[in-house]
């Protein structure tokens, strides 16, 4: 398992990568840490994550 901590003031930059169909996310500067996500499963990672924002709106922990 790879944990990446996400902060309000860590950098995330995306990047199109038009050829390959996919992005990259990158996460900080120097050394960013890269989420390589295809076209076909964008919209199954914004589902993921509105759904866990739902859960900590609601005052839920549960995964």
């Amino acid at each position: 398992m790879v944990r990446l901590h996400v902060t309000a003031d860590l950098p995330i930059r995306p990047v199109p990568l038009k050829y390959a169909d996919r992005v990259e996310i990158r996460f900080g500067k120097a050394f960013p840490a890269v989420l390589v996500v295809d076209r076909a499963a964008l919209d199954r990672l914004r589902a993921a994550l509105d759904q866990a924002a739902a859960a900590l709106a609601a005052g839920g922990d549960k995964a």
